[in-house]
């Protein structure tokens, strides 16, 4: 029996990068999974909550609960600060909350990050990608320290057949994005990613990989201000080539 997911699909993929969430359905289903998509979903809080505004961050939380409430299975997320924020911030958000809490708990126990949930939950790498060029990967932070995910991605990328994957110099470096820190630090920011374009450039790769469409976003938009050649796609769009 074929098993079915939940795709939480997330604002910025939702917003900016359609073409990326249905590439992420393309993959799960190859990988010989079934996609379902919650309609009432929105965003998952995150924004609110990292900039203090927690009364804000418990109301779409409490609608991205109630939105996936009546779908069971795993609930796959192409984004490690989206999973993040289910897995861990919203039993902050809640603690206090005995009507809300568990079902937090019950939500952020079924949720997984995308290359998570291939490699750790269904035991697959090689899902028959092809990219002809040099890849190297870029450790989103809330992934990686937030979820501990960094040889998942490392082992999808690795199974594709024709790229030559570099290391990333610095590669666990923010990008500097971070949501509301690059809109209440700037200069920081924009010093952060300047790094990181610098070590992009060091690897010699023409594309960096990201499992964060934030990640993506900010490091294309400092590659296109300073007219480089490189850009950054989200693990999904390379793993759906063939």
């Amino acid at each position: 029996m074929t098993k079915t997911v939940q795709l939480f699909v997330t604002c910025i993929i939702d917003t900016l990068y359609p073409e990326t969430g249905e590439a992420v359905v393309r993959v799960l289903e190859k990988a010989g999974v079934s996609v379902s998509f919650p309609p009432g979903q929105t965003c998952c809080g995150q924004p609110a909550f990292n900039a203090g505004l927690r009364s804000s961050a418990r109301k779409m939380a409490i609608r991205t609960i109630r939105a996936f409430d009546g779908y069971p299975g795993p609930v796959v997320v192409p984004s490690g600060s989206c999973a993040a924020m289910i897995r861990h911030s919203y039993a902050e958000l809640f603690r206090d909350d005995p009507k809300w809490l568990p079902r937090a708990l019950s939500l952020a126990g079924r949720t997984y990050e995308f290359s998570e949930f291939l490699v750790d939950s269904l035991g697959v790498t090689d899902l028959g990608a092809r990219y002809d060029g040099q890849l190297t990967y870029h450790s989103s932070c809330h992934l990686l320290r937030g979820l501990g995910v960094d040889r998942q991605p490392r082992a999808l990328l690795a199974a594709v057949s024709g790229a030559e994957l570099i290391e990333l110099p610095e590669t666990a470096e923010c990008c500097g994005f971070g949501g509301v820190f690059s809109v209440e630090h700037p200069e920081i920011s924009t010093a952060m990613l300047d790094r990181k374009i610098a070590n992009l450039e060091s690897s010699g790769a023409s594309t960096v990989v990201a499992c964060d469409a934030g990640c993506v976003t900010h490091i294309n938009g400092g590659l296109h201000r300073q007219h480089k050649t490189q850009r950054a796609v989200h693990i999904a769009d390379i793993l759906d080539k063939s």
